[in-house]
């Protein structure tokens, strides 16, 4: 992921000056600020007021500086992958030791029982009148600790660094070990949301928070007007500090659902009110810039309802990654309902089988894409209410469609305010003390992944979303940062293992990856974990039980580099043995997301693939009634062949950003002010403009435009894929990488693909080798009159094999190749079934 530079805007700091009297009096109802939001129109204009507080003026840095990690994946040695698929090469040693055990063990049933006062009911049951689809999973249990040796029979290179990768399972074997002694396992150690925050019972509400450095605390808000006096909380052992609040004597609860809250503390830092850690919304006050927390608990007849099965795991996995607010075609912050009702049905048309969907998280900086996060267990308010997401994620289960949540445990917001950071008043609460919990070209806190409170913390966070939301699986973001204590920053990764083993290892990070990973398989069986590492950590993708850090698939970041490094270059200069390379340069049985580009390509200060292709010319050229230029010609069928390539050989998933099937013109630019930066530097904003903060789908669907043929092929790449499955095929082999030709083939499954990169040289009899004998026929053409090209090939055409060995093959055929196209071909007794798109 990548961020625009950071915006210093003019923040409150929360001391709370108190004009209100010492003791509170009264039904608590009296003074609550309802917020109830209707399902399918979700409003702005939450609040009729603001918090009756008073405030000091004083600058918050609520945003980040660039983020950038650094290009190329793994080693660009061509003897590191070989085009078949073989294994690569090879990382050591050390880190340190866990803080101490500070819990309270918790079962891990349905209904656990805190203090006296009754059964916790879970947040999101529904009342026995309403009938809720459950997870169809297998048993949810978490396997015990494997040997952790099977690593070094998948990558003997791994031997070399024994030592270090026995260490690392070792501490992974012993946290599990702990938290079965503590909490009773790791189920129960992941349910900390029925502990913390606010747990409602029949008899009243508890609110714990893990606080250790505040010096008091009290519960306030609208309930209670505020009054700092009127609740007080207690602490115990662990830095823990709790309250229980009676429901009213008509047997109503003491807050009312919808009203605002906040944790008042005397901290090492001073009085501070702040969000509670584990809150489950937030909403930003009119006017108001840091967000108040939303007590959220609507009756049961309002809670929404799952009514779908979750889908199962589909073995090719091909993603539409989205950004919910910026998916309206107005230019506008679009819904949850907005997004389910008109952007949901366009996915499943595409043949996409998965939804990948950013910035869930409450993040109080909109143009941070989600990834400063500020509330970890709330959905963001900008686009609806928990119920309304709930909604968007039953629905997409309906069409069939995976939900996956691109969830951000690599590091958190530094707001002060609104978010984690100097939470109780001390440096290292959540987050490691001093420079080490400071990312410095994010602006952000890094989590303290040896903390026990902290992993209960990120662990539950996981479950939650998992749990409560139903959805399907996440791809983790910043993981490089996470599991190298130079967080990837200024540092080439060439493929040298001792790279990835060594003192600069975050083992207490990897240990939190492989428990994370752990949680999620054992308990949700269907769920997928993707995993955004830059360097080519080896053992990524390799179960934990193995030895490996667990996660199903890697993000194959090397591409998107690759082509952006080729579209700075002529086509004469295009080697396509670098480009085979790129491709496959992955490690053997670990699983990668193959992308030609993602939302970080799309972002100001960059091009996607579209506008390096076409620049300007996308502006006056793109119209069917229009002649078009050779800027245009090249670039549309250009487009088509690095997303046909990409998906062909660079992966076992593929992975979109929506608007990119139809090669979306210009950049993504969030609404921002004119700032200026520390070092004195003016940088213009865009007067806050939402006009290329949005997705312009209307242009793909027009058939008047050049951009659905675009989107007519990416679909037809996405069908194509339904009904072959090559992408999971174990079989690939690339025959040809013609430097002088220009020409790729290569077999994936029972397909034949066949490149031709030459700007200029069509080829007649052309001949390709196959492994199988038989008739082939054309089964996706790029230039297809649907997809904007010239009708070059005859569909009807039958290819016949011959028999004899042609690079490297058993048999071969002939085939004509015009320039600047890609054409897969199969068996005709395969090809007879029709491919619906």
């Amino acid at each position: 992921m990548v961020y625009a530079s950071g915006i210093r805007l003019p923040c409150v700091p929360h001391l709370y000056k108190s004009s209100a009297p010492s003791g509170f009096n009264g039904d608590r109802r009296s003074t609550s600020l309802s917020f109830l939001l209707k399902k399918d129109s979700f409003s702005r204009k939450i609040f009729a007021g603001k918090s009756s507080k008073e405030f000091d003026a004083s600058p918050l840095i609520i945003t980040a500086s660039e983020k950038v990690l650094v290009p190329g994946s793994q080693s660009d040695d061509p003897s590191a992958v070989t085009d078949q698929l073989e294994t690569p090469e090879t990382v050591s040693e050390d880190i340190e030791v866990r803080n101490g055990i500070e819990s309270l063990q918790m079962e891990d049933n349905e209904n656990v029982e805190i203090e006296d006062h009754g059964p916790v009911t879970l947040q999101g049951k529904v009342s026995s009148e309403k009938s809720e689809v459950k997870r169809e999973v297998g048993p949810r249990s978490i396997p015990p600790p494997g040997a952790g040796q099977n690593i070094y029979e998948i990558d003997p290179n791994l031997l070399g660094h024994r030592q270090h990768l026995d260490y690392r399972y070792g501490r992974y074997k012993q946290m599990c070990e702990d938290i079965d002694k503590y909490e009773g396992g790791l189920a129960a150690f992941s349910r900390g949301y029925e502990k913390f925050g606010f747990i409602r019972s029949d008899t009243g509400i508890t609110y714990r928070e893990w606080a250790p450095g505040a010096k008091s605390a009290s519960l306030i808000g609208d309930f209670n007007n505020w009054n700092p006096n009127a609740d007080i909380m207690t602490q115990n052992e662990f830095g823990v500090w709790e309250i229980f609040l009676p429901n009213n004597a008509d047997g109503s609860p003491p807050i009312p659902h919808g009203s605002r809250v906040k944790i008042h503390m005397d901290t090492p830092s001073g009085i501070k009110d702040s969000i509670p850690a584990w809150i489950k919304f937030s909403v930003q006050a009119p006017g108001e810039i840091p967000y108040n927390g939303i007590y959220y608990d609507p009756p049961e007849e309002e809670k929404y309802v799952f009514q779908h099965p979750q889908p199962k795991k589909p073995k090719s996995l091909r993603i539409y990654e989205a950004h919910v607010g910026m998916s309206s075609t107005e230019p506008i912050i679009n819904t949850y309902a907005n997004f389910r009702d008109d952007v949901l049905p366009r996915i499943k048309r595409l043949g996409y089988n998965a939804v990948q969907i950013m910035a869930v998280q409450e993040h109080s900086y909109y143009a941070s894409f989600g990834y400063h996060v500020t509330n970890f267990f709330a959905p963001s308010s900008r686009c609806g209410t928990p119920d309304d997401l709930k909604s968007l994620i039953d629905k997409a289960h309906e069409l069939g469609l995976l939900v996956l949540m691109d969830i951000v445990h690599s590091h958190a917001s530094n707001n002060v305010l609104d978010g984690l950071n100097m939470f109780d008043g001390t440096d290292g609460h959540y987050f490691h003390s001093g420079s080490r919990g400071y990312h410095w070209m994010w602006d952000s806190r890094l989590f303290n992944y040896g903390s026990w409170e902290v992993l209960r913390f990120l662990l539950s966070n996981a479950r939650w979303w998992l749990e409560e939301y139903k959805f399907d699986g996440f791809r983790f973001d910043g993981v490089t940062s996470m599991m190298y204590t130079h967080h990837g920053l200024q540092v080439a990764f060439t493929g040298n293992y001792s790279e990835y083993f060594g003192f600069a290892t975050d083992v207490d990070a990897v240990v939190y990856l492989m428990l994370v990973n752990d949680m999620i398989h054992g308990l949700y069986p269907e769920a997928v974990s993707i995993g955004e590492d830059v360097s080519g950590m080896p053992t990524f993708c390799i179960p934990v039980q193995d030895g490996g850090v667990g996660f199903d698939y890697r993000l194959q970041m090397a591409i998107a580099d690759k082509w952006i490094e080729l579209l700075k270059k002529r086509d004469e200069d295009w080697k396509m043995g670098a480009i085979v390379h790129t491709m496959t340069n992955r490690r053997w049985l670990e699983k990668c997301v193959a992308y030609a580009e993602s939302h970080d390509q799309a972002l100001v200060g960059d091009k996607t693939i579209a506008f390096w292709l076409m620049d300007k010319d996308m502006y006056d050229f793109m119209a069917l009634d229009r002649p078009s230029t050779p800027r245009i010609d090249r670039g549309i069928a250009l487009h088509k062949m690095i997303r046909l390539v990409t998906m062909g050989l660079g992966g076992e998933a593929y992975l979109n950003f929506m608007g990119n099937e139809f090669g979306h013109p210009e950049w993504i630019d969030f609404p921002r002010g004119d700032q200026r930066l520390p070092n004195g530097q003016f940088v213009p904003g865009n007067n806050f403009s939402y006009d290329k903060c949005r997705r312009r789908f209307d242009l793909g669907d027009a058939d008047y435009l050049r951009y659905r043929g675009m989107q007519e092929f990416d679909r037809a790449m996405q069908h194509l894929e339904e009904k072959y499955g090559f992408m999971t095929s174990e079989h690939q082999y690339v025959s040809r990488k013609d430097q002088g030709d220009r020409v790729i083939v290569f077999e994936r499954g029972n397909l034949v693909f066949v490149f031709n990169f030459h700007w200029n040289s069509s080829y007649s009899d052309y001949r390709v080798g196959c492994l199988k004998p038989g008739k082939y026929k054309i089964v996706l053409d790029s230039d297809y009159p649907l997809f904007g090209g010239y009708k070059r090939l005859d569909h009807n055409a039958e290819y016949f094999s011959s028999e004899g060995w042609y690079d490297d093959r058993p048999h071969s055929f002939l085939v004509y190749a015009p320039s600047r196209t890609a054409v897969v071909y199969a068996l005709a007794d395969e090809e007879e079934q029709p491919l619906n798109v």
